[in-house]
């Protein structure tokens, strides 16, 4: 996921990285240090970041369009591109809840390019409308676990960009709650490189280990084992970012 995600960012680009993020710092991190070497973050706890002081600050540069990319993911994410931050089920009597947005709407409005991601990619989290809008939007695109989709902006629904190796279309759309088309060309996501690998491993997870010790300690464990971690077990569960998206 965090080569995907960094292959999707360009050099020179202003970024933001919430706090609860740590497979996006990754990619953006991977993206600086392998093809981007302009760009420029901005995560607190993070060497090298562009330095701000609270939400305000940081909600202000994106209302003035001085943020060209950020990422945003939610308990459920439907095929029209809106995330669900808030509840399960109905409002007033949910079966769950959860923090909420802490300013999704509006980034997801105001930044140039927002990148959904989602560590687990099943059909309880990809389903064909959320129980609660927390905020709407034509994203970039959206990294899972499984896959890359792409957003269709006259249909104005996901479609399926690209199937990570170890996956394939029929995988993919059955891990999906909604119909799920491919683009023509759909294909397999190439894999990780050798050089991509060695900045993550060496340059990478060092930078991070201080933000992200637990995230860090599982990607070293996995690299020993040859065994990748799985999605998370319960939807919403470390991987949405909204709630903390500059705090």
């Amino acid at each position: 996921m965090a080569c995907a995600i960094a292959r999707a960012i360009h050099d020179g680009e202003r970024v933001g990285i919430g706090v609860n993020s740590p497979i996006p710092a990754a990619g953006v991190l991977l993206a600086q240090r392998h093809h981007a070497p302009r760009l420029r973050f901005r995560l607190p706890g993070l060497s090298g970041g562009v330095p701000f002081v609270g939400s305000k600050e940081f909600f202000d540069f994106a209302q003035r369009g001085q943020l060209d990319v950020f990422f945003l993911s939610g308990v459920q994410i439907d095929r029209s591109g809106c995330i669900n931050l808030h509840v399960l089920g109905d409002y007033k009597r949910p079966r769950r809840r959860f923090p909420g947005a802490f300013g999704a709407a509006v980034l997801y409005s105001v930044v140039g390019r927002v990148i959904l991601f989602r560590t687990e990619h099943t059909p309880r989290v990809f389903v064909p409308r959320v129980d609660f809008v927390t905020a709407s939007g034509s994203p970039d695109r959206v990294v899972t676990s499984r896959a890359v989709l792409g957003f269709d902006r006259t249909a104005g629904r996901l479609i399926l960009d690209s199937y990570h190796p170890g996956q394939s279309v029929e995988s993919v759309r059955g891990a999906t709650g909604f119909e799920l088309p491919g683009r023509a060309d759909v294909g397999e996501t190439p894999a990780p490189t050798p050089e991509e690998l060695h900045v993550l491993r060496d340059a990478v997870y060092p930078l991070l280990a201080g933000v992200y010790p637990g995230f860090v300690d599982r990607m070293r464990a996995a690299v020993v084992t040859d065994n990748p971690p799985q999605g998370e077990r319960h939807p919403g569960s470390g991987d949405h970012t909204s709630q903390n998206a500059s705090s």
